[in-house]
């Protein structure tokens, strides 16, 4: 039965190639209005959506749930070259066990992503303040959920999401700019007080921290800092907003090496033999290298990025007690993808892997495979995506997961 349905995902694949459109209208600024004659005051709206379809292979009775990975609606004015704002709200992850009969669950509502006002102070340095997105670690930390590489996200990547901030976002300040070829971010944050492992319990007798120091501990808990920088050796990448793109298609050609941080004093939190709280600063380091060539005039292009992460939560921390996705360890994470060479004017092909392997101090080593491929209608605002991931775990099993994706946004 499996492998009929998996031939049924392959013949999709390839009827779906076939109407990936390589030259389709260019998106250019999208939905962009300007306020005057020359384009300097704007304001833009992007909205989007992706949706899913996944079945897990390795279970007893073979299903298919949909699900709304994201829908979003992001809002940006360029009130003019000294101010900026931006607001960001959307959902994530709605699937039909989260919806609710008249929308007033938590899983079914829309929430604020990003929320900063910017203000430009020179040429080489902008500062903001808000909820923001200006993180640090590394560029996959930093990564726009509209222009992904592979079908997602590392998880790992968003490594303090739900920890010590809301999704991701962290409300503070940061200051960006560009010093030639050298582009930087840095950040001083307040971490969030009802963290994800809120519920989480210590106990005398273990060693295993949680992240609460900032409900536990109070003021010395309650500073961030985070920092990346890299340095872009062929074609700069914007820096306006923070997110970084994943694939280009061949658009530009980016060799970028970067590096990244994230500090929280007194973080997380264990108890000693007496019972009383001991505080563990929490730190984060990465390395990173980007790069995107364009082989041809045929339109090949080829995309690789590689990471090495260091994780430290305290003491053999894994996020709700047995996360291998969140966890003091360290980690490598690389992923490459292949725009083919242009056949005709009707197919747009890139294929890709992910590879992922975890040395987990509390548990031992797991690791994560993933294949697929991107069929573009019109690069990242139109595609559908398909991968099978398959992940073996720190106990010995083995899961994998056929994912297949479609993805509008204007």
């Amino acid at each position: 039965m499996r492998t009929k349905l998996l031939a049924v995902f392959v013949l999709t694949i390839a009827t779906l190639g076939l109407f990936a459109q390589k030259n389709a209208a260019p998106y250019g600024s999208g939905l962009k209005v300007s306020l005057n004659e020359d384009g300097s005051k704007y304001y833009r709206l992007i909205t989007w959506h992706q949706a899913w379809l996944q079945s897990d292979l390795g279970a007893d009775q073979f299903s298919v749930t949909p699900s709304l990975r994201r829908s979003r609606m992001l809002m940006f004015a360029q009130i003019n070259d000294r101010f900026l704002i931006l607001t960001h709200f959307g959902l994530n992850s709605l699937n039909p066990a989260k919806m609710d009969p008249t929308g007033q669950s938590s899983g079914a509502q829309l929430f604020m992503h990003d929320a900063w006002a910017e203000w430009k102070v020179n040429d080489h340095v902008y500062v903001g303040s808000g909820l923001h997105y200006w993180n640090g670690i590394s560029r996959l930390n930093n990564q726009s959920t509209l222009n992904f590489l592979p079908l997602d996200n590392a998880r790992h990547a968003w490594a303090t999401i739900g920890t010590s901030d809301q999704f991701a976002r962290h409300m503070g300040v940061y200051a960006k700019g560009k010093f030639g070829k050298l582009d930087y971010r840095v950040a001083w944050n307040s971490p969030i007080v009802n963290s994800i492992d809120a519920n989480a319990g210590l106990a005398a007798s273990t060693d295993k921290a949680i992240y609460t120091g900032r409900r536990d501990l109070g003021a010395s808990a309650s500073n961030i800092f985070a920092g990346y920088v890299n340095y872009q050796l062929w074609d700069q990448e914007s820096n306006k907003l923070p997110f970084f793109v994943g694939s280009y298609f061949g658009a530009k050609d980016i060799l970028n090496i970067g590096a990244g941080f994230f500090n929280h004093a007194n973080g997380s939190v264990t108890l000693d033999a007496s019972g009383n709280l001991v505080g563990h600063n929490v730190n984060i380091f990465a390395v990173d290298v980007f790069m995107e060539k364009g082989l041809s005039d045929n339109g090949s292009a080829v995309t690789a990025y590689a990471q090495y992460q260091m994780n430290d939560f305290g003491d053999n921390y894994q996020l709700g007690g047995g996360s291998e996705e969140v966890f003091t360890g360290n980690i490598f994470y690389t992923q490459a993808g292949y725009v083919l060479p242009d056949f005709n004017d009707n197919y747009r092909l890139q294929p890709y892997f992910t590879y992922t392997s975890k040395d987990i101090q509390a548990a031992g080593m797991a690791s994560t495979v993933g294949v697929g491929a991107n069929f573009l209608m019109n690069g990242h605002n139109s595609k559908f995506t398909v991968e099978l991931k398959s992940t073996g775990k720190t106990d010995g099993t083995s899961g994998t997961m056929l994912t297949t994706q479609a993805v509008i946004f204007l």
